[in-house]
């Protein structure tokens, strides 16, 4: 297997990595205002993802180094014509950790739901963007023989872009109700699980629609088996949410995302860009770094990837216990000053 095809599928690997982690927790983010009724439950909800988030944030910024390392070309193009949504993304990003840090710093009610709206919105805007972006990287812009971007912004509001940003949505809000359910105990697991059962609904809707729109216009023979796995991980994410069988309905969900992602990336292979014009189309071979550097590369990713792997897998494992409003202590009352 030549370099070029390598890096295509660890780039993928990374992707989906991400998408399977961060999905939940923009699930949890989005559902925040839905399943914490109080500020109890809603410390309990986002206390769920506290240990991890930043983590699994760590897998978009190595799957962006690694786009840059190995296919320099696909990276410039894709971050000057979609610099808008990118940069929307990254706002929306930096505005959602600032509030997971920034919401416990002062005793108010109206500060801490400031923040919790910030939550909610950094973590509904990348959501949405992130599939419009994708669907537009399958589906191809308008690149000039330069491999410049030769649109507005107006041509990424395409309806199979805005579709695709659509699924996504759905389908993370799923993922995190899932997980949610599967890492609460009392009322908020129970909800949690009701809004799952809406949820599905949409996600076989809105992602059912996406992909088969998908494989008719750019998918092949391969793509049908992965885009048919995604809508059975969707399926036995509902049954066994409706048995109470968190475990497994987390698994549905997972598989559903990793498929579906799976699905976009072999429709696109050997492109990474494909243009809407008559040239300026990017593959794997055009766009790609020197041999030298991927051969150097691969032997990096082949030695450190493991290592964060399993060091993000022990971060779960110590933190895998349900928590619950029990767990969350009682906010100190402040002592009355002192009469003068």
């Amino acid at each position: 297997m030549e370099l070029t095809t390598v890096w295509f599928v660890i780039i993928a690997f990374l992707w989906t990595s991400y998408f399977f982690l961060e999905g939940f927790d923009f699930g949890v983010g989005m559902l925040l205002p839905v399943l914490g009724r109080d500020d109890v439950e809603r410390r309990v909800v986002i206390n769920t993802i506290g240990p991890v988030w930043d983590g699994n944030e760590v897998w978009f910024i190595v799957a962006g180094a690694a786009t840059f390392a190995a296919f320099p070309e696909w990276y410039a193009t894709l971050f000057s014509g979609f610099y808008l949504p990118l940069l929307a993304i990254l706002i929306a990003l930096i505005v959602r950790g600032v509030a997971f840090e920034y919401r416990g710093k002062r005793d108010d009610a109206r500060w801490r739901a400031r923040w919790d709206r910030a939550i909610f919105c950094g973590s509904l805007v990348p959501a949405f963007l992130w599939g419009v972006a994708f669907a537009n990287i399958v589906r191809g812009v308008p690149l000039d023989g330069s491999h410049e971007y030769a649109g507005t912004l107006l041509d990424l509001l395409n309806p199979y872009a805005l579709l695709g940003g659509v699924a996504t949505t759905v389908l993370f809000v799923l993922h995190g109700a899932v997980f949610l359910a599967l890492k609460t105990s009392g009322e908020i697991r129970y909800r949690a699980r009701r809004v799952a059962e809406i949820a599905v609904v949409g996600a076989i809707a809105a992602g059912g629609s996406f992909l088969l729109i998908t494989q008719v216009q750019h998918g092949k023979p391969v793509t049908w088996l992965t885009a048919g796995g995604a809508a059975a991980g969707l399926l036995l994410a509902a049954a066994a949410n409706r048995r109470g069988r968190e475990g497994w309905a987390f698994i549905g969900t997972g598989a559903a995302i990793v498929l579906a992602i799976a699905t976009l990336f072999t429709a696109l292979f050997p492109d990474v860009m494909p243009s809407t014009l008559a040239s300026g189309t990017l593959t794997t071979e055009n766009a790609a770094s020197s041999g030298y550097t991927l051969k150097i590369m691969t032997w990096v990713a082949a030695a450190f990837t493991p290592i964060v792997m399993i060091y993000q897998g022990w971060t779960y494992w110590v933190f895998r216990k349900r928590i619950g409003t029990s767990h969350i202590p009682a906010t100190p009352k402040k002592k009355p000053e002192p009469v003068r």
